[in-house]
Protein backbone atom coordinates (compact mmCIF):
# COMPACT_ATOMS: atom_id res chain seq x y z
CA UNK A 1 0.00 0.00 0.00
CA UNK A 2 1.03 3.87 -0.51
CA UNK A 3 0.71 5.00 3.36
CA UNK A 4 2.93 7.38 4.23
CA UNK A 5 5.16 5.48 7.13
CA UNK A 6 7.51 5.82 9.15
CA UNK A 7 11.21 6.59 8.35
CA UNK A 8 12.32 3.45 10.73
CA UNK A 9 14.23 1.05 8.58
CA UNK A 10 12.03 -1.70 8.48
CA UNK A 11 14.15 -5.52 7.25
CA UNK A 12 11.88 -8.29 6.70
CA UNK A 13 13.11 -11.58 7.22
CA UNK A 14 12.96 -14.17 3.96
CA UNK A 15 10.58 -16.76 6.29
CA UNK A 16 7.19 -17.15 5.75
CA UNK A 17 4.93 -19.38 7.83
CA UNK A 18 2.14 -20.57 5.94
CA UNK A 19 -0.93 -22.97 6.67
CA UNK A 20 -0.14 -26.22 6.68
CA UNK A 21 -3.08 -28.59 6.06
CA UNK A 22 -1.18 -31.58 6.20
CA UNK A 23 -0.64 -31.56 10.21
CA UNK A 24 -3.80 -33.36 11.52
CA UNK A 25 -4.99 -34.37 14.91
CA UNK A 26 -7.61 -36.48 16.05
CA UNK A 27 -11.16 -35.51 17.69
CA UNK A 28 -14.05 -37.94 19.46
CA UNK A 29 -16.45 -38.05 16.20
CA UNK A 30 -19.62 -37.75 18.70
CA UNK A 31 -22.95 -39.58 17.22
CA UNK A 32 -26.32 -39.51 19.22
CA UNK A 33 -27.12 -42.25 21.12
CA UNK A 34 -29.16 -44.34 18.75
CA UNK A 35 -26.50 -44.06 16.08
CA UNK A 36 -23.87 -45.34 18.52
CA UNK A 37 -25.23 -48.35 19.14
CA UNK A 38 -26.22 -49.28 15.58
CA UNK A 39 -22.61 -48.47 14.61
CA UNK A 40 -21.41 -51.13 17.61
CA UNK A 41 -24.02 -53.33 16.29
CA UNK A 42 -22.51 -53.38 13.07
CA UNK A 43 -18.73 -53.35 14.03
CA UNK A 44 -19.50 -56.27 16.11
CA UNK A 45 -21.47 -58.52 13.50
CA UNK A 46 -18.36 -59.04 11.16
CA UNK A 47 -16.22 -62.01 11.56
CA UNK A 48 -12.89 -62.34 13.76
CA UNK A 49 -11.13 -62.44 10.39
CA UNK A 50 -13.21 -60.07 8.91
CA UNK A 51 -12.34 -57.14 11.96
CA UNK A 52 -8.48 -58.19 12.22
CA UNK A 53 -8.42 -57.35 8.54
CA UNK A 54 -10.39 -53.63 8.68
CA UNK A 55 -8.10 -52.77 11.66
CA UNK A 56 -4.61 -54.21 10.38
CA UNK A 57 -5.67 -51.44 7.33
CA UNK A 58 -6.71 -48.77 9.27
CA UNK A 59 -3.79 -49.01 11.62
CA UNK A 60 -1.52 -49.24 8.69
CA UNK A 61 -3.14 -46.36 6.96
CA UNK A 62 -2.96 -43.75 10.07
CA UNK A 63 0.36 -45.30 12.35
CA UNK A 64 2.49 -42.69 10.33
CA UNK A 65 -0.09 -40.02 10.77
CA UNK A 66 -0.23 -40.12 14.85
CA UNK A 67 1.98 -41.17 17.25
CA UNK A 68 0.05 -43.53 19.19
CA UNK A 69 -3.11 -44.27 17.27
CA UNK A 70 -4.02 -47.45 19.08
CA UNK A 71 -3.98 -45.41 22.31
CA UNK A 72 -6.26 -42.66 20.38
CA UNK A 73 -8.39 -45.85 19.58
CA UNK A 74 -8.44 -47.01 23.16
CA UNK A 75 -9.42 -43.90 24.36
CA UNK A 76 -11.99 -42.75 22.22
CA UNK A 77 -13.97 -46.32 22.89
CA UNK A 78 -13.42 -45.74 26.37
CA UNK A 79 -15.27 -42.18 25.82
CA UNK A 80 -17.78 -43.47 23.78
CA UNK A 81 -18.92 -45.95 26.34
CA UNK A 82 -19.23 -43.90 29.23
CA UNK A 83 -22.66 -42.47 27.76
CA UNK A 84 -24.20 -45.95 27.07
CA UNK A 85 -26.54 -48.28 28.91
CA UNK A 86 -25.10 -51.62 28.18
CA UNK A 87 -21.87 -52.47 30.44
CA UNK A 88 -20.94 -55.51 28.00
CA UNK A 89 -19.10 -53.38 25.64
CA UNK A 90 -16.37 -53.55 29.06
CA UNK A 91 -15.91 -57.38 28.13
CA UNK A 92 -14.58 -56.98 24.45
CA UNK A 93 -11.31 -57.81 23.33
CA UNK A 94 -9.21 -55.16 23.21
CA UNK A 95 -8.78 -55.37 19.39
CA UNK A 96 -12.86 -55.02 19.50
CA UNK A 97 -12.47 -51.73 21.42
CA UNK A 98 -9.86 -50.56 18.74
CA UNK A 99 -11.77 -51.24 15.96
CA UNK A 100 -14.84 -49.48 17.36
CA UNK A 101 -13.06 -46.52 18.45
CA UNK A 102 -11.34 -46.18 15.52
CA UNK A 103 -15.25 -45.34 13.58
CA UNK A 104 -15.37 -42.92 16.86
CA UNK A 105 -12.37 -40.87 15.66
CA UNK A 106 -11.58 -38.22 13.20
CA UNK A 107 -9.08 -36.31 11.71
CA UNK A 108 -8.92 -32.60 12.04
CA UNK A 109 -6.60 -30.30 10.18
CA UNK A 110 -5.78 -27.71 12.60
CA UNK A 111 -4.27 -24.64 10.17
CA UNK A 112 -5.69 -25.12 6.79
CA UNK A 113 -7.10 -22.61 6.46
CA UNK A 114 -4.92 -19.81 8.61
CA UNK A 115 -1.13 -19.67 10.54
CA UNK A 116 -1.39 -15.80 11.89
CA UNK A 117 -1.56 -13.26 14.98
CA UNK A 118 2.02 -14.51 16.04
CA UNK A 119 3.88 -13.46 19.20
CA UNK A 120 7.15 -14.67 19.89
CA UNK A 121 9.23 -14.91 23.82
CA UNK A 122 12.52 -16.72 24.55
CA UNK A 123 12.73 -20.07 25.03
CA UNK A 124 12.75 -21.41 28.61
CA UNK A 125 15.83 -23.80 28.18
CA UNK A 126 19.05 -21.57 26.29
CA UNK A 127 22.31 -23.09 25.71
CA UNK A 128 25.67 -21.50 27.32
CA UNK A 129 26.55 -21.73 23.41
CA UNK A 130 23.59 -19.66 22.78
CA UNK A 131 24.15 -17.84 25.15
CA UNK A 132 28.00 -17.18 24.85
CA UNK A 133 27.24 -16.09 20.78
CA UNK A 134 25.01 -13.37 21.94
CA UNK A 135 22.38 -16.04 19.71
CA UNK A 136 18.73 -16.19 21.54
CA UNK A 137 16.42 -19.99 20.67
CA UNK A 138 12.81 -18.46 20.95
CA UNK A 139 9.27 -20.04 20.77
CA UNK A 140 6.94 -18.18 18.54
CA UNK A 141 2.97 -18.61 18.82
CA UNK A 142 0.50 -18.25 16.14
CA UNK A 143 -3.52 -18.81 15.78
CA UNK A 144 -4.06 -21.87 14.13
CA UNK A 145 -7.69 -21.52 12.14
CA UNK A 146 -9.05 -25.23 11.02
CA UNK A 147 -12.39 -26.20 9.24
CA UNK A 148 -15.33 -23.96 10.61
CA UNK A 149 -13.10 -21.42 11.89
CA UNK A 150 -11.92 -23.19 14.81
CA UNK A 151 -8.63 -21.87 15.95
CA UNK A 152 -6.08 -22.89 18.20
CA UNK A 153 -2.56 -22.11 19.76
CA UNK A 154 0.26 -23.59 17.89
CA UNK A 155 3.85 -23.03 18.37
CA UNK A 156 7.71 -22.81 16.39
CA UNK A 157 11.09 -22.78 17.80
CA UNK A 158 14.09 -20.91 15.91
CA UNK A 159 17.35 -19.75 16.81
CA UNK A 160 18.22 -15.75 16.79
CA UNK A 161 21.47 -15.05 15.82
CA UNK A 162 23.61 -11.68 17.00
CA UNK A 163 21.67 -9.77 14.36
CA UNK A 164 18.94 -10.85 14.67
CA UNK A 165 17.85 -13.35 11.89
CA UNK A 166 16.40 -16.35 12.68
CA UNK A 167 16.81 -19.75 11.59
CA UNK A 168 14.06 -22.18 12.18
CA UNK A 169 14.31 -25.45 13.51
CA UNK A 170 12.56 -28.48 11.72
CA UNK A 171 8.52 -28.61 11.70
CA UNK A 172 7.22 -31.90 12.68
CA UNK A 173 4.70 -32.96 10.80
CA UNK A 174 2.64 -34.68 13.41
CA UNK A 175 0.76 -32.67 16.10
CA UNK A 176 -0.36 -33.64 19.49
CA UNK A 177 -3.64 -32.16 21.60
CA UNK A 178 -2.73 -32.16 25.49
CA UNK A 179 -3.74 -34.24 28.02
CA UNK A 180 -6.37 -32.71 30.57
CA UNK A 181 -4.42 -32.88 34.38
CA UNK A 182 -7.60 -34.51 36.38
CA UNK A 183 -5.70 -34.19 39.88
CA UNK A 184 -5.54 -30.19 39.16
CA UNK A 185 -6.45 -27.48 41.90
CA UNK A 186 -8.20 -24.97 42.04
CA UNK A 187 -8.10 -21.42 43.52
CA UNK A 188 -10.77 -20.88 46.00
CA UNK A 189 -10.98 -17.05 46.21
CA UNK A 190 -10.61 -17.07 41.90
CA UNK A 191 -13.94 -18.66 41.85
CA UNK A 192 -15.43 -16.91 44.46
CA UNK A 193 -14.51 -13.10 42.66
CA UNK A 194 -15.86 -14.61 39.30
CA UNK A 195 -18.82 -15.66 41.51
CA UNK A 196 -19.31 -12.47 43.07
CA UNK A 197 -18.70 -10.44 39.76
CA UNK A 198 -21.53 -12.36 38.07
CA UNK A 199 -23.75 -11.72 41.15
CA UNK A 200 -24.05 -15.31 42.26
CA UNK A 201 -21.68 -16.02 44.90
CA UNK A 202 -24.34 -15.20 47.66
CA UNK A 203 -26.87 -18.05 46.51
CA UNK A 204 -24.27 -21.04 46.98
CA UNK A 205 -21.87 -19.58 49.76
CA UNK A 206 -22.09 -22.04 51.80
CA UNK A 207 -20.57 -24.74 49.01
CA UNK A 208 -17.35 -22.84 49.48
CA UNK A 209 -17.05 -23.59 53.54
CA UNK A 210 -16.02 -27.04 53.24
CA UNK A 211 -13.32 -26.31 50.59
CA UNK A 212 -9.91 -25.45 51.32
CA UNK A 213 -7.97 -22.41 49.93
CA UNK A 214 -6.55 -24.61 46.83
CA UNK A 215 -9.30 -27.42 45.86
CA UNK A 216 -10.04 -30.52 43.22
CA UNK A 217 -12.80 -30.94 41.10
CA UNK A 218 -14.03 -33.91 43.27
CA UNK A 219 -13.41 -32.09 46.29
CA UNK A 220 -15.92 -29.17 44.58
CA UNK A 221 -18.64 -31.81 43.53
CA UNK A 222 -18.89 -33.60 46.45
CA UNK A 223 -19.29 -30.28 48.28
CA UNK A 224 -22.03 -29.15 45.71
CA UNK A 225 -23.94 -32.77 46.15
CA UNK A 226 -23.94 -31.89 50.23
CA UNK A 227 -25.58 -28.46 49.48
CA UNK A 228 -28.43 -30.24 47.03
CA UNK A 229 -29.22 -32.82 50.37
CA UNK A 230 -30.37 -29.97 52.34
CA UNK A 231 -33.29 -29.47 50.33
CA UNK A 232 -34.74 -28.27 46.99
CA UNK A 233 -33.04 -25.76 45.32
CA UNK A 234 -34.21 -22.36 44.33
CA UNK A 235 -34.18 -21.29 40.57
CA UNK A 236 -31.46 -18.75 41.60
CA UNK A 237 -29.44 -21.59 42.93
CA UNK A 238 -29.87 -23.73 40.82
CA UNK A 239 -28.52 -20.66 37.91
CA UNK A 240 -25.77 -20.21 40.63
CA UNK A 241 -24.14 -23.91 40.31
CA UNK A 242 -24.62 -23.94 36.50
CA UNK A 243 -22.33 -21.02 36.56
CA UNK A 244 -20.18 -22.62 39.02
CA UNK A 245 -19.56 -25.86 36.91
CA UNK A 246 -18.93 -23.06 33.56
CA UNK A 247 -16.31 -21.65 35.54
CA UNK A 248 -14.87 -25.25 36.43
CA UNK A 249 -14.97 -26.11 32.55
CA UNK A 250 -12.81 -22.78 32.22
CA UNK A 251 -10.54 -23.20 34.46
CA UNK A 252 -8.12 -26.81 33.81
CA UNK A 253 -4.36 -27.77 33.39
CA UNK A 254 -3.04 -29.67 30.62
CA UNK A 255 0.07 -31.03 29.59
CA UNK A 256 2.06 -32.76 27.19
CA UNK A 257 4.53 -35.13 26.64
CA UNK A 258 7.98 -34.93 27.56
CA UNK A 259 9.29 -36.25 24.47
CA UNK A 260 7.40 -33.98 21.65
CA UNK A 261 8.93 -31.43 20.28
CA UNK A 262 7.09 -28.05 21.04
CA UNK A 263 5.70 -27.70 17.05
CA UNK A 264 4.13 -30.88 17.83
CA UNK A 265 1.75 -29.22 20.47
CA UNK A 266 -1.40 -27.39 19.77
CA UNK A 267 -3.74 -25.98 22.46
CA UNK A 268 -6.79 -26.45 21.39
CA UNK A 269 -10.40 -25.58 22.68
CA UNK A 270 -11.31 -28.18 25.26
CA UNK A 271 -14.23 -26.31 27.01
CA UNK A 272 -17.57 -24.81 26.51
CA UNK A 273 -16.75 -21.32 26.85
CA UNK A 274 -13.75 -21.77 23.82
CA UNK A 275 -15.46 -24.34 21.57
CA UNK A 276 -14.90 -22.42 18.84
CA UNK A 277 -11.74 -20.48 19.51
CA UNK A 278 -8.68 -19.30 21.23
CA UNK A 279 -7.97 -16.53 19.75
CA UNK A 280 -4.52 -14.20 19.37
CA UNK A 281 -2.95 -15.31 22.83
CA UNK A 282 0.12 -12.22 23.79
CA UNK A 283 3.02 -15.00 25.00
CA UNK A 284 4.92 -12.85 27.49
CA UNK A 285 8.08 -13.77 29.91
CA UNK A 286 7.08 -12.36 33.14
CA UNK A 287 10.37 -11.39 35.66
CA UNK A 288 9.54 -12.75 39.04
CA UNK A 289 12.67 -10.87 39.67
CA UNK A 290 14.81 -13.82 40.71
CA UNK A 291 15.92 -14.68 37.51
CA UNK A 292 13.11 -16.97 36.69
CA UNK A 293 10.19 -16.75 34.31
CA UNK A 294 6.64 -17.51 34.04
CA UNK A 295 5.21 -17.56 30.75
CA UNK A 296 1.42 -16.26 30.38
CA UNK A 297 -0.82 -15.54 27.45
CA UNK A 298 -4.08 -13.28 27.58
CA UNK A 299 -6.28 -14.66 24.99
CA UNK A 300 -9.89 -14.55 24.04
CA UNK A 301 -11.85 -17.60 24.34
CA UNK A 302 -14.95 -17.53 22.37
CA UNK A 303 -18.09 -20.49 21.94
CA UNK A 304 -19.59 -18.91 19.15
CA UNK A 305 -21.45 -16.20 20.78
CA UNK A 306 -19.85 -14.70 24.07
CA UNK A 307 -16.52 -14.12 24.60
CA UNK A 308 -14.66 -14.70 27.63
CA UNK A 309 -11.27 -13.27 28.78
CA UNK A 310 -8.64 -16.05 29.85
CA UNK A 311 -4.85 -16.39 30.85
CA UNK A 312 -2.53 -19.07 29.95
CA UNK A 313 0.45 -19.91 32.18
CA UNK A 314 3.00 -21.99 31.91
CA UNK A 315 6.98 -22.44 32.83
CA UNK A 316 8.21 -24.94 30.78
CA UNK A 317 5.65 -25.28 27.12
CA UNK A 318 5.24 -28.84 28.43
CA UNK A 319 2.26 -27.74 31.15
CA UNK A 320 -0.01 -25.25 30.83
CA UNK A 321 -2.88 -23.63 33.07
CA UNK A 322 -5.80 -22.14 31.81
CA UNK A 323 -8.03 -20.17 33.94
CA UNK A 324 -10.51 -17.22 33.79
CA UNK A 325 -9.75 -13.45 34.39
CA UNK A 326 -12.43 -11.85 36.07
CA UNK A 327 -13.83 -7.97 36.90
CA UNK A 328 -15.31 -5.27 35.31
CA UNK A 329 -11.93 -4.51 33.43
CA UNK A 330 -11.67 -7.87 32.05
CA UNK A 331 -14.29 -7.42 29.41
CA UNK A 332 -12.87 -7.01 26.12
CA UNK A 333 -10.29 -8.71 23.96
CA UNK A 334 -6.90 -7.71 23.28
CA UNK A 335 -5.05 -7.54 26.79
CA UNK A 336 -2.06 -7.21 27.28
CA UNK A 337 0.63 -7.75 30.42
CA UNK A 338 3.54 -6.31 31.29
CA UNK A 339 6.69 -8.44 31.73
CA UNK A 340 7.27 -7.49 35.20
CA UNK A 341 5.42 -5.57 37.93
CA UNK A 342 5.20 -2.06 37.95
CA UNK A 343 5.00 -0.70 41.64
CA UNK A 344 4.38 -4.07 43.22
CA UNK A 345 1.11 -4.53 41.01
CA UNK A 346 0.71 -6.44 38.00
CA UNK A 347 0.03 -3.92 35.04
CA UNK A 348 -2.11 -4.98 32.14
CA UNK A 349 -2.91 -2.74 28.80
CA UNK A 350 -6.25 -3.69 27.68
CA UNK A 351 -9.18 -2.28 25.36
CA UNK A 352 -12.08 -1.94 27.27
CA UNK A 353 -14.62 0.12 24.91
CA UNK A 354 -13.12 -1.50 22.19
CA UNK A 355 -11.84 1.59 20.61
CA UNK A 356 -9.23 3.08 22.91
CA UNK A 357 -5.95 1.91 25.12
CA UNK A 358 -6.26 1.46 28.47
CA UNK A 359 -4.15 0.44 31.53
CA UNK A 360 -5.05 -1.53 34.97
CA UNK A 361 -3.44 -2.32 38.11
CA UNK A 362 -4.39 -5.18 40.06
CA UNK A 363 -2.85 -7.39 42.64
CA UNK A 364 -3.87 -10.39 41.29
CA UNK A 365 -3.28 -12.06 37.85
CA UNK A 366 -7.07 -12.67 37.38
CA UNK A 367 -9.05 -10.03 39.01
CA UNK A 368 -9.34 -6.71 36.60
CA UNK A 369 -10.96 -3.31 37.65
CA UNK A 370 -10.43 0.35 37.22
CA UNK A 371 -9.33 0.93 33.55
CA UNK A 372 -7.48 4.18 32.77
CA UNK A 373 -7.76 5.94 29.73
CA UNK A 374 -3.96 6.46 28.36
CA UNK A 375 -4.68 6.64 24.47
CA UNK A 376 -7.84 7.67 22.12
CA UNK A 377 -7.14 6.94 18.07
CA UNK A 378 -5.27 10.21 16.89
CA UNK A 379 -3.50 9.65 13.47
CA UNK A 380 -5.98 8.80 10.26
CA UNK A 381 -4.06 5.31 9.86
CA UNK A 382 -6.09 4.67 13.43
CA UNK A 383 -9.22 6.97 13.46
CA UNK A 384 -11.56 3.89 13.87
CA UNK A 385 -9.78 2.27 16.91
CA UNK A 386 -6.40 1.21 18.54
CA UNK A 387 -5.28 -1.90 20.16
CA UNK A 388 -1.94 -3.21 21.43
CA UNK A 389 0.38 -5.39 19.34
CA UNK A 390 1.50 -7.48 22.33
CA UNK A 391 3.51 -6.72 25.56
CA UNK A 392 5.09 -3.62 26.17
CA UNK A 393 9.36 -4.00 26.06
CA UNK A 394 11.25 -2.55 28.70
CA UNK A 395 14.19 0.08 27.30
CA UNK A 396 16.23 2.88 28.95
CA UNK A 397 13.89 5.26 27.54
CA UNK A 398 10.52 3.60 28.48
CA UNK A 399 8.19 1.03 28.13
CA UNK A 400 8.08 0.44 24.34
CA UNK A 401 4.25 -0.31 23.23
CA UNK A 402 3.52 -1.19 19.48
CA UNK A 403 0.29 -0.81 18.43
CA UNK A 404 -2.54 -1.46 16.07
CA UNK A 405 -4.34 0.71 14.34
CA UNK A 406 -7.74 0.71 12.05
CA UNK A 407 -8.33 3.13 9.18
CA UNK A 408 -9.44 4.07 6.24
CA UNK A 409 -11.12 0.88 4.64
CA UNK A 410 -10.30 -1.04 7.54
CA UNK A 411 -6.86 -1.06 6.93
CA UNK A 412 -5.16 -2.21 9.81
CA UNK A 413 -1.23 -0.81 10.80
CA UNK A 414 0.88 -1.14 13.36
CA UNK A 415 2.62 1.95 15.28
CA UNK A 416 4.32 2.38 18.41
CA UNK A 417 4.33 4.79 21.54
CA UNK A 418 6.54 5.29 24.70
CA UNK A 419 5.12 4.80 28.34
CA UNK A 420 6.74 6.30 30.93
CA UNK A 421 8.83 3.44 32.68
CA UNK A 422 7.81 4.41 36.55
CA UNK A 423 4.25 5.66 35.23
CA UNK A 424 2.78 3.60 32.27
CA UNK A 425 -0.32 5.45 32.19
CA UNK A 426 1.82 8.54 31.01
CA UNK A 427 2.39 8.68 27.16
CA UNK A 428 5.78 10.17 26.73
CA UNK A 429 6.41 9.65 22.86
CA UNK A 430 4.14 8.34 19.74
CA UNK A 431 5.09 7.52 15.71
CA UNK A 432 2.70 9.71 13.80
CA UNK A 433 3.28 7.29 10.60
CA UNK A 434 2.96 3.89 10.59
CA UNK A 435 5.90 1.65 11.72
CA UNK A 436 4.44 -1.24 9.18
CA UNK A 437 1.39 -1.41 6.70
CA UNK A 438 0.57 -3.78 4.39
CA UNK A 439 2.53 -4.69 1.38
CA UNK A 440 0.67 -5.32 -1.84
CA UNK A 441 1.45 -9.18 -1.71
CA UNK A 442 0.21 -9.03 1.83
CA UNK A 443 -3.74 -7.40 1.23
CA UNK A 444 -4.97 -10.25 -0.26
CA UNK A 445 -6.04 -13.17 2.22
CA UNK A 446 -9.18 -14.06 4.61
CA UNK A 447 -9.28 -10.30 6.02
CA UNK A 448 -7.91 -8.00 3.28
CA UNK A 449 -5.55 -5.21 3.85
CA UNK A 450 -4.36 -6.56 7.80
CA UNK A 451 -1.22 -6.73 9.26
CA UNK A 452 -1.04 -7.73 13.36
CA UNK A 453 0.71 -8.61 15.74
CA UNK A 454 0.40 -10.16 19.17
CA UNK A 455 4.12 -9.91 20.96
CA UNK A 456 7.68 -8.69 19.54
CA UNK A 457 10.76 -9.31 22.11
CA UNK A 458 13.97 -6.99 22.34
CA UNK A 459 17.28 -9.32 21.25
CA UNK A 460 20.65 -7.14 21.32
CA UNK A 461 19.66 -3.72 19.56
CA UNK A 462 17.10 -5.55 17.42
CA UNK A 463 13.17 -5.82 18.14
CA UNK A 464 12.17 -8.95 16.31
CA UNK A 465 8.43 -8.65 15.31
CA UNK A 466 6.55 -11.70 14.11
CA UNK A 467 3.70 -10.46 12.28
CA UNK A 468 0.27 -11.52 10.37
CA UNK A 469 -0.78 -10.82 6.68
CA UNK A 470 -4.56 -10.51 5.76
CA UNK A 471 -5.49 -13.23 8.65
CA UNK A 472 -4.13 -15.63 6.37
CA UNK A 473 0.10 -16.10 7.17
CA UNK A 474 2.55 -14.39 8.80
CA UNK A 475 6.48 -13.22 8.72
CA UNK A 476 9.29 -11.80 10.53
CA UNK A 477 10.34 -7.95 10.62
CA UNK A 478 13.42 -6.48 12.19
CA UNK A 479 14.20 -3.04 13.22
CA UNK A 480 16.96 -1.71 15.93
CA UNK A 481 15.36 -0.27 18.90
CA UNK A 482 17.22 3.43 18.13
CA UNK A 483 16.06 3.70 15.24
CA UNK A 484 12.64 3.61 16.74
CA UNK A 485 12.98 5.83 19.70
CA UNK A 486 15.07 8.08 17.76
CA UNK A 487 11.97 8.52 15.32
CA UNK A 488 9.57 9.00 18.35
CA UNK A 489 7.54 12.57 18.91
CA UNK A 490 7.79 13.59 22.52
CA UNK A 491 4.09 14.11 23.66
CA UNK A 492 3.62 16.53 26.60
CA UNK A 493 1.51 15.19 29.36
Amino acid sequence: MNYAHSKVKIYRQKISFLPDESRVITKLFGLDKVRIYKVIDRVLKLSEKEKGRILEQIISNFEKRHKNVKRIFKDNFDEIIKHLDITIYNELSLENKLLVGAYFTLEYSIESAALFNPSIVPHPFQTPEDMAARRLKVIISFRAVGEGHMSSVVFRSGTLDETGDIEMDELSHLVEKAKIIHSAEYSKQDFIMKLSDMGQYEWVKSIFDDLLDNFTAEELEESIKHFREKGILTPKEEQAIDTLYWILRSNYEIEFHDDSDISERVIFPRSTTDIRAIEDARFVAFSGGNGKYTYYAPYTAYNGITILPQLIETKDFFRFKISTMTGPGSQNKGMALFPEKINGKYAMISRNDNENLYIMYSDSLNYWENPVLIREPKFFWEFIQIGNSGSPIKTPKGWLLLTHGVGPVRTYSLGAILLDLNDPSKVIGELKDPLLVPRETERNGYVPNVVYACGALLHNEWVILPYAASDTRSGIVKFKLNDLLNQLTPVKN
